[in-house]
C-alpha cells in the first residue's frame, strides 16, 4: 500500500509557488500579499493561522494577520472587509472560523469580494465551481484532489465515492471530481447502505466527522481512500477511516494527522496566488 504522504506534497507545491512568486515579483514587480482576519483566542483557529503566516511568508508572499477580540461588532468586520476589498495590495482575504456566535458568518462570507476569497466560500465562486468556470476552490477539497491526481493521474471513468455533504469538502469535492470525469456518488450519514455504496469507490473520500466509520471491508480492493477527519478520541487524533484495517486492502491512503491537512495550507497559498493572477489579467 502507498501512504500518501500530504506533508512532502505539501512541500513540493509550496517549492513550486515559491518559484512562481518570484517570476510574479520580475515581471509585475509587487508580490501576491494575503490578509486573514482571526477574531477571539480560539486556540486551534490561533495556532492554524500562525501556519498559514509561516507558510505564506515561506514562498514569498505578503503575509497580513488582522487580530480582533471575540467582542468585535460585526460591523467593524463587515467595514474592514470593504477596506481590504479595495485595497490592490491585498490578493486574498480569509476570515477564520469558527466565528463568535453574534457575527453572520454568511454576512462576512458574501461581503469578501469574489476575486479575493481565498476559502472559495463565496456563492459566486460556489456556482463557478459547479458551472465548470474558472473559480477559487476551497483549499482541502483542492488539497484532496491534488493528492488522488499524485496516485491517480487519469481520473476518466473511475467510480468515485464522497462521504459527506459539507459546502466545506462534500460538495466541492464532488464538483472537482465530475470535473475529471468521475462517475460520483454523493452519500452521507442518512444514505441506505453506506457500506455498500462505498465497495463500488475506486476512489473513497472519507470527509463526514465521525471516528473511523469507515471499515476494512467498506473498501474495495485497490481503491484510493482520503481521509478528510479529524476526531478527538480517547485513543488521541483519529480520521474518519479506521486506518489499519483499510490499509490491508486500499492501494493508497491518507494518514491522520499528515495527510490532507499540511495540503489545505499549501492550497490556501495557491489559490491567493491565483486570485492575484487573475487580478493582474484585469
Amino acid at each position: 500500500m502507498i501512504l500518501i504522504d500530504g506533508k512532502k506534497a505539501a512541500a513540493e507545491l509550496r517549492n513550486e509557488l515559491k518559484k512562481e512568486v518570484a517570476e510574479l515579483k520580475k515581471i509585475h514587480n509587487k508580490v501576491p500579499g494575503l490578509t486573514v482576519i482571526l477574531i477571539g483566542e480560539l486556540a486551534p483557529s490561533k495556532i492554524y493561522v500562525k501556519n498559514k503566516e509561516k507558510s505564506a511568508v515561506e514562498v514569498g508572499l505578503k503575509s497580513d494577520v488582522i487580530r480582533y477580540p471575540e467582542t468585535v461588532e460585526e460591523k467593524t468586520i463587515l467595514e474592514k472587509i470593504d477596506e481590504l476589498n479595495k485595497d490592490e495590495s491585498v490578493s486574498g482575504i480569509l476570515v477564520q472560523l469558527p466565528l463568535p456566535k453574534h457575527i453572520d458568518k454568511q454576512k462576512v462570507i458574501e461581503a469578501i469580494s469574489p476575486g479575493k476569497d481565498v476559502d472559495g466560500f463565496h456563492p459566486m465562486n460556489v456556482g463557478n465551481l459547479s458551472s465548470g468556470y474558472e473559480s477559487s476552490v476551497p483549499c482541502t477539497p483542492l488539497g484532496c484532489y491534488l493528492l488522488i491526481k499524485k496516485i491517480e493521474p487519469n481520473l476518466s471513468g473511475k467510480k468515485a465515492v464522497v462521504v459527506g455533504r459539507s459546502n466545506l469538502n462534500g460538495k466541492p469535492m464532488t464538483q472537482l471530481l465530475l470535473k475529471e470525469n468521475c462517475t460520483v456518488t454523493i452519500t452521507h450519514s442518512k444514505t441506505a447502505d453506506l457500506k455498500g455504496e462505498c465497495l463500488k469507490g475506486d476512489i473513497v473520500v472519507a470527509a463526514v466527522g465521525i471516528p473511523e466509520l469507515v471499515k476494512g471491508d467498506w473498501v474495495k480492493k485497490d481503491a484510493v481512500v482520503i481521509d478528510v477527519g479529524i476526531n478527538k478520541t480517547e485513543k488521541g487524533i483519529v480520521g474518519d477511516v479506521a486506518f489499519e484495517e483499510v490499509s490491508k486492502v486500499a492501494k493508497a491512503l491518507t494518514p491522520v494527522p499528515g495527510g490532507v491537512g499540511p495540503m489545505t495550507i499549501a492550497c490556501l497559498l495557491k489559490n491567493t496566488i491565483e486570485c492575484f493572477k487573475r487580478s493582474q489579467k484585469k
